[in-house]
């Protein structure tokens, strides 16, 4: 739980989630359909990485599982 930047639907605190996926355009399309139909979906962004930011999360993920291992 974490607060929001601004107040959206008058509401101040709400969950963060980011998702990272491989997927079809169709695919893409019936989940953003889901997100709108969905009242607890406040807000949600989808948006294609490109090679750099895929590049970075893989090191990313790499580093994180190093750590857990330790």
């Amino acid at each position: 739980m974490k607060k929001l930047a601004y107040p959206i639907q008058k509401k101040s605190t709400g969950f963060y989630q980011l998702v990272e996926f491989k997927a079809e355009p169709q695919v893409i399309e019936k989940l953003e359909i889901n997100f709108r139909r969905d009242e607890r979906v406040i807000r949600f962004l989808t948006f294609r990485m490109d090679k750099y930011a895929a590049e970075y999360a893989a090191k990313r993920r790499n580093v994180k599982s190093t750590k857990k291992e330790d």
